[in-house]
């Protein structure tokens, strides 16, 4: 067998580098595994170079008022409707039409997802049925849904609530079929009754499932909306858009795509809001 000699200086510094290691601290962390959080004006990076891209070339030439208008235009445009009484009575229609759709839709959607969850019966009638809608775009509806309750706030209303009831009752159905079977054992052991099982067990425990649901729900709020208030309205900021359209008003256009984008933020900011007051119980990463 061939014998590899070592100089007596590469012993001596082999010798050394392992005592370093062996006295060197090991490190109380691990490789960072997910970025740092970025905070309020790190997120805000992508908005702001875009506004300033969006703005440079519109102040330049190279986007056209009648293509686009640029967000200075818009902002000067928005604050005079707003003072000027215009935008206010649109934004109210707006309100009432998603609000009271979202406001029924999240009440049907929990009733269908207890009564799904927690009995047989439930689940064979209801189950199916929503799966079938689950398929079907909500938007989809509407020929059918204005030959029913015609072309006024009844059938934009019924359109909201189709499309909220879907992801609420999803999201409520899997949190009450994800609930721990111990704790349902815990309940039969103790006495509760079916009326506290469901307050004290069932409510809880699908409550994360619900308020996913919820912001699903808020999403497709307003997204239906958008649509809906393009089809014979009067008032509404899908009015306004519509009307701005047929006088090439880029600027109008743009004011009511964000005032679209800032009542989806601030209801989707409000359900987190409520959500982390709720589940304050909780522990994950995000809490």
């Amino acid at each position: 067998m061939t014998q590899i000699h070592v100089s007596p200086a590469a012993e001596r510094l082999a010798v050394a580098a392992d005592d370093t290691v062996e006295d060197s601290p090991r490190p109380t962390r691990g490789p960072r595994l997910v970025p740092r959080p970025l905070g309020p004006l790190g997120l805000l990076f992508g908005p702001v170079v875009l506004l300033t891209v969006w703005e440079f070339a519109a102040t330049v030439g190279w986007l056209s008022p009648r293509t686009l208008a640029g967000p200075s235009v818009a902002v000067r445009t928005g604050v005079e409707m707003l003072l000027g009484g215009e935008l206010l009575p649109h934004l109210a229609a707006s309100a009432y039409r998603a609000g009271l759709g979202l406001l029924i839709g999240v009440a049907l959607g929990v009733v269908l997802a207890l009564l799904s969850g927690l009995t047989r019966l439930g689940e064979a009638s209801i189950d199916s049925l929503v799966q079938i809608k689950r398929a079907i775009p909500t938007l989809a509806l509407i020929p059918l849904v204005i030959l029913w309750l015609g072309i006024g706030d009844e059938m934009k209303i019924a359109v909201i609530v189709g499309g909220v009831v879907v992801p609420v009752y999803l999201n409520t159905h899997a949190g009450l079929r994800g609930i721990d079977v111990r704790y349902v054992e815990l309940a039969r052991t103790t006495g509760l009754r079916r009326s506290e099982f469901v307050r004290l067990v069932a409510l809880p425990g699908a409550l994360p499932g619900f308020f996913t649901g919820l912001r699903l729900a808020v999403t497709m709020c307003w997204t239906a909306l958008v649509v809906l208030e393009q089809i014979n309205a009067t008032e509404g900021i899908g009015y306004l858009m519509t009307r701005a359209r047929d006088y090439g008003q880029t600027d109008v256009i743009v004011v009511g795509l964000v005032t679209y984008a800032t009542l989806g933020l601030v209801s989707d900011f409000a359900v987190r809001f409520v959500e982390r007051k709720a589940l304050s119980w909780r522990r994950t990463i995000g809490s």
